[in-house]
């Protein structure tokens, strides 16, 4: 997800940005999102919530990343110009 979150204008073009690479990652490891729910203990209407909208708490997506072995990055070496997420899929 090079540096895409920079390129893209609003929040929630970042936030459906972010959906979608999670969303990816699931499905590549071939969990549903009712599974992704158990194994998340993350509520089933909220793992939909978040990959049609964006939406979700930050301890919930932390629960969603923990459950898919996904660690996030956050590097600001330039706080000026904002923070950036990289995504790494173990």
């Amino acid at each position: 997800m090079e540096d895409i979150l920079s390129i893209l204008q609003t929040n929630e073009e970042k936030q459906i940005a972010i959906a979608n690479k999670i969303k990816q990652v699931r499905k590549s490891k071939r969990v549903s999102q009712e599974l992704l729910s158990k194994m998340s203990n993350v509520s089933f209407g909220s793992i939909k919530r978040f990959e049609s909208t964006g939406e979700i708490s930050l301890f919930s997506l932390l629960k969603i990343c923990s459950a898919l072995n996904i660690n996030l990055k956050i590097d600001n070496p330039h706080p000026i110009q904002g923070k950036k997420i990289d995504f790494y899929n173990e």
